[in-house]
């Protein structure tokens, strides 16, 4: 074995979405930092759809970016089309999403990247890692080579043992055009970790220029579109629309009739695959009432002709796709630039991981991304972002950073993995948020920007704006509340138009602002000067006055689960022995070390009373 020159502070392992956030986040909070990839030209490719956000994955993306990721930042800067979700329900539940320029994501996160300060760069493939006295202190490649690192991140997303299926013929590969990495996952297993077995897949790649887009209906994007990051004032990139189609009955006969050759229903795929992002032929199969289903035909970027078919991904064979295809109303003469696939892969359960990311059995070693069992490119940067922070706090010698499911998406995403594991590809909802009235998309900054802050993420400059920010909202809330509209002094229409003529006494304009039926643009009525603020922080302010009451009802919850969420659990502790638990309980704890008693309330089984002996065992063991 070769010993590299050079020692670093955190090695991360994979350049895919997780893997970008883990080493920006180390290099820029001042460690040396490694990043290793198998194949450089891939880094922070979009293996699947391209596009970032949607439902929740935009409140992830969000959050990423107040903490001082890059994601938002590199959307913004190579997207086509940005449309917000949603928009005529709650703030809660509205979404961001964009579609990319699929080259110009990936190549402009790579020069970030390399003009990085405390970053290098290397292409090599892992195979296992380096340990010492059992705690992680480097990895050695295929070429023979050790390189000596105080932390590693593993992002392997679907490299480890990957296996591409296309109908009956398969063969290794971590994604199509690359290699598969051999060996890590077995080391994995040989040092005691629970390694699984999950699968995924990806539509054909289709020719536009073989595509009838007059007999498709376009969708265009939000004009003006709206960005991702905190930090971009607007987008100035041209917008390209999308388009709809959809499947119909010849389309599924054709699916039906090519079953016996597909590798999901012929049982040579093992993995799970993810339950809220099926293949067409499983939509086929569950849904048989179902005489068509929805496409949207996104384009891969401005300078290609690719088109990417969401929703219409399979593992059936080539021929069985071009008939399939070509069914569908405006692609009879469609052309397949690269056929779809199934990919196997292995995870390790996540319920070996602490809250922070790094592994119980291994010191110093954390796993983010689809390692983890999870599908996404924002679920996996954010779980990426955390590793690398948290490995960099340990490289410092401080303690690691843990966000509660009250304070993010992305404290609920990591909550669930520590604390549940999954058996299936984990996936990010709105609805898996217990607090989602707090964890809206506009207030990602207020909620976690003095935190990117503080450990060294967040720029100063980007600061100064934000807390420029925070004072306009706290000035206009305290003027919306003392100012007052007199009925001898306000328009009459206006009174007429809202129902106010009867109204006795003075009303201030937070009281009016509340009202549903009135928004600022109204408000500006009496009162131009409301039009003054920048949009994000009227934005803020509506939503802080028109929702109080739900927002305190959620906080005051909060405040009674905090201690709960804050009492901590000696990873020794021995629940075995305890008493007054059923031998289920102990069984159940013991497999899943909770590392708070919060997270041990979330593991199914455990009971109130439970939790209840749990801490007056944890009091009694202070005391001694």
């Amino acid at each position: 074995m070769i010993l590299y020159d050079k020692g670093y502070d955190v090695i991360v392992v994979g350049a895919g979405h997780a893997g970008c956030e883990a080493a920006l986040a180390a290099a820029r909070m001042g460690c040396s930092t490694l990043l290793l990839s198998i194949n450089l030209d891939a880094v922070a490719l979009m293996s699947c759809n391209p596009a970032v956000g949607g439902q929740a994955k935009g409140h992830i993306v969000r959050e990423i970016d107040a903490l001082g990721g890059e994601m938002g930042k590199n959307i913004d800067a190579t997207g086509i089309q940005f449309r917000v979700l949603n928009m005529r329900k709650g703030p809660a539940v509205r979404a961001s999403r964009a579609q990319a320029d699929k080259q110009l994501y990936r190549l402009r996160m790579k020069n970030v990247l390399e003009h990085q300060e405390n970053l290098d760069l290397k292409q090599a493939e892992v195979t296992a890692l380096h340990l010492q006295d059992g705690v992680a202190a480097g990895v050695d490649t295929r070429a023979s080579v050790r390189y000596r690192g105080k932390t590693v991140v593993l992002t392997t997303g679907t490299f480890m043992r990957g296996l591409i299926h296309i109908g009956l013929v398969n063969y290794p590969g971590g994604r199509a055009g690359d290699l598969p990495s051999i060996g890590l996952s077995d080391q994995l297993k040989d040092l005691g970790f629970s390694v699984g077995r999950l699968k995924t897949g990806t539509p054909a790649r289709l020719d536009g220029r073989t595509i009838d887009f007059s007999r498709l209906e376009p969708q265009f994007g939000d004009d003006p579109p709206r960005p991702f990051s905190f930090s971009t004032e607007r987008i100035d990139r041209p917008q390209i629309p999308c388009y709809i189609a959809y499947t119909n009955e010849r389309s599924h006969e054709i699916i039906r009739s090519g079953l016996d050759r597909s590798p999901l229903y012929a049982g040579i795929i093992e993995g799970i695959g993810p339950r809220y992002c099926p293949s067409i032929e499983d939509k086929v199969m569950r849904f048989p009432d179902k005489d068509r289903h929805q496409t949207f035909l996104e384009p891969e970027g401005a300078d290609t002709v690719e088109y990417y078919p969401s929703g219409l991904s399979t593992s059936l064979p080539i021929d069985v796709q071009w008939a399939f295809y070509r069914s569908i109303e405006g692609l009879e003469r469609v052309e397949i630039m690269r056929p779809a696939y199934a990919i196997e892969y292995d995870y390790v359960d996540p319920i070996q991981l602490h809250a922070t990311l790094e592994t119980k059995l291994i010191a110093n070693l954390y796993h983010a991304g689809q390692i983890n069992g999870t599908s996404g490119y924002e679920e996996a940067a954010g779980q990426g972002l955390m590793a690398g922070i948290n490995a960099a706090m340990r490289c410092r010698g401080e303690e690691g950073i843990v966000l509660g499911r009250n304070e993010a998406y992305i404290g609920v995403m990591i909550d669930d993995l520590v604390t549940l594991g999954t058996r299936e590809p984990y996936r990010m909802f709105t609805s898996r948020a217990e607090y989602r009235l707090l964890l809206r998309e506009d207030n990602a900054d207020l909620r976690l920007r003095d935190t990117g802050y503080r450990i060294g993420l967040v720029r100063d400059g980007d600061y100064s704006a934000f807390t420029q920010k925070k004072r306009l909202i706290a000035a206009e809330m305290e003027r919306l509340a003392a100012q007052k509209l007199l009925l001898s002094e306000a328009d009459s229409s206006f009174l007429q138009e809202f129902d106010l003529e009867r109204m006795q006494n003075a009303i201030s304009y937070e009281q009016l602002l509340r009202r549903p039926d009135i928004t600022y643009e109204q408000l500006a009525r009496l009162d131009s000067s409301c039009m003054e603020l920048p949009d994000a922080v009227r934005e803020q302010v509506e939503i802080q006055v028109k929702y109080k009451g739900y927002i305190d009802r959620q906080a005051e919850q909060v405040r009674r689960m905090s201690r709960m969420e804050s009492a901590r659990i000696p990873h020794s502790f021995d629940y075995l022995s305890m008493s007054g638990l059923t031998a289920e309980v102990r069984e159940k704890l013991h497999r899943f070390r909770p590392d708070t008693l919060g997270q041990a309330s979330r593991i199914p089984g455990i009971t109130p009373a439970a939790i209840a002996v749990l801490s007056i065992a944890l009091k009694v063991r202070e005391e001694e």
